[in-house]
């Protein structure tokens, strides 16, 4: 069953920064993990119910969860993780979700 990691990224101190890093080398990065089978991000532009509080989001997907679980556990997925780390702001948050077939 296909599952995805879900990334939600709060509000950057310096959005400019944030999509430099994040679209030159985070997503470089995880587009070496194996495993992945489509990657998807986007920039939220309103919110329709408030405050926004998430500025962007990332969507990687994987045939299942061993497949996300070896994708992780591999050498580019801890530079991933790691990269992740650094530039991710405070508040952002990360899910896996199983999709509905």
């Amino acid at each position: 069953m296909t599952v995805k990691f879900v990334v939600l990224y709060a509000q950057p101190g310096d959005p400019g920064d944030f999509d430099r890093r994040f679209l030159g080398e985070h997503m470089s990065l995880v587009s070496k993990v194996p495993g992945l089978e489509r990657a998807e991000t986007a920039r939220f532009v309103a919110a329709v119910d408030g405050e926004q509080t998430y500025y962007r989001q990332a969507e990687l997907y994987f045939a299942d969860s061993k497949a996300l679980n070896a994708g992780f556990g591999s050498d580019e997925g801890k530079a991933m993780a790691a990269n992740y780390e650094e530039i991710a702001p405070p508040g952002s948050r990360r899910f896996v979700a199983k999709l509905d077939e």
